[in-house]
């Protein structure tokens, strides 16, 4: 298996730029190159749903950004430790209708040695907002 850099154990810089790191794949909003980023048996926890290995985040990756329409998203770094990164988060959407909400949410990220993620613990919770109220607004620099 190909390392993907930073590994394990995490400093400050190397946990900051792994959080990069998948905020920049997440927004392009392709779930096969997000999908590369975890192990072939990642296990995941998203809000309710519960998934096993690359096949179906990158099924339900596909589902989240048909409904979840001009997604951009924001991580940032709250702790690490060894080969754990936590995560604090907010994104913005519309759905097909139009309505815009924001969410926000913390992860839980385990690795292993090649810096592959092997699970993933999110919770989120969603909070409509208007148009007008939009904060985030593409990938960073944009």
């Amino acid at each position: 298996m190909t390392p993907r850099p930073p590994l394990p154990p995490f400093t400050l810089e190397t946990a900051r730029a792994k959080v990069q790191a998948a905020e920049d794949a997440w927004n392009t909003r392709d779930p096969e190159k997000v999908a590369l980023a975890y192990t072939e048996d990642s296990v995941w926890r998203n809000r309710d749903e519960f998934l096993t290995g690359r096949a179906e985040i990158v099924a339900f990756l596909t589902r989240k950004w048909e409904r979840e329409l001009d997604y951009a998203l924001r991580k940032e770094l709250w702790t690490y430790h060894d080969n754990r990164i936590a995560v604090h988060f907010q994104y913005e959407c519309h759905d097909p209708t139009g309505h815009w909400y924001r969410s926000y949410g913390n992860e839980l990220w385990e690795f292993t040695e090649d810096g592959l993620m092997a699970r993933r613990e999110a919770s989120i919770n969603d909070v409509p907002i208007l148009e007008h109220e939009r904060r985030i607004f593409g990938p960073r620099g944009s």
